[in-house]
């Protein structure tokens, strides 16, 4: 694993601890609010590209540092990190970054977007579920929950979500499963967008093997055009 990213730079208090995160500012200097959530990975460079990607795009784009500065590329080491982070810490810790988000001085509005990727895609399911009318807008990428990982009755946000139809981790059968739900319990919309890929088909640093640029650039821009009518 590696030494804490120098991406970071920022502090905040979430759920009564200190985490680290990367804030990117637009051009402007104010905009949406926008949560960037890690896939098991950690805070890596790749994940604060999306963050500046969003900022680029005109939105306040904060990504937490949910492993407090630790990184890997090694499924093992992957696996343990994110076992350290159950569900319920998670939903604390980046509730308080909704909460730091939204008042920052550089954003505008009273709710923000939150898109995650993986392990953050089941995270930004379940943090919309607990935020009602702070998030409008999630974007889980190949993301999920388990049955009893979250109660989507007070969730206010649509949701856009992307999978690949080869992914055995995170299938669209699974998602479309959880938008069902979330209709049910909530009245919440959640489409499921499908395509031709594996899991992590939009991580270019593709440890998997599985990033697929024509599927990354299409959902990109599916996620763009959403927070931007939302946000």
């Amino acid at each position: 694993m590696s030494a804490p990213p120098l991406r970071q730079n920022l502090r905040f208090t979430a759920d009564g601890v200190d985490v680290y995160g990367y804030l990117a500012l637009p051009p402007a200097g104010t905009g949406p609010g926008v949560l960037v959530i890690q896939e098991w990975w950690g805070l890596t460079d790749q994940i604060a590209s999306v963050a500046d990607d969003l900022a680029a795009a005109g939105y306040v784009a904060l990504a937490p540092d949910l492993y407090g500065g630790r990184t890997t590329h090694d499924s093992d080491d992957a696996a343990r990190l994110a076992s350290e982070v159950p569900m319920a810490r998670a939903v604390g810790e980046l509730s308080g970054a909704v909460d730091y988000l939204l008042a920052h001085e550089a954003v505008r509005g009273d709710a923000a977007g939150a898109v995650g990727f993986c392990m953050g895609g089941g995270f930004v399911l379940a943090l919309a579920a607990a935020a009602g009318e702070r998030i409008a807008a999630a974007v889980p990428y190949y993301g999920v929950t388990g049955d009893d990982e979250a109660d989507f009755s007070g969730m206010r946000a649509e949701v856009l979500g992307h999978y690949g139809e080869f992914d055995e981790n995170a299938s669209p059968a699974r998602a479309e499963e959880i938008a069902a739900r979330i209709r049910a319990e909530s009245g919440a919309p959640m489409t499921v967008h499908r395509y031709p890929a594996g899991h992590a088909f939009a991580n270019e640093e593709d440890h998997l093997g599985t990033y697929d640029p024509d599927s990354a650039r299409l959902a990109w821009e599916r996620t763009l055009e959403f927070l931007k009518a939302r946000l």
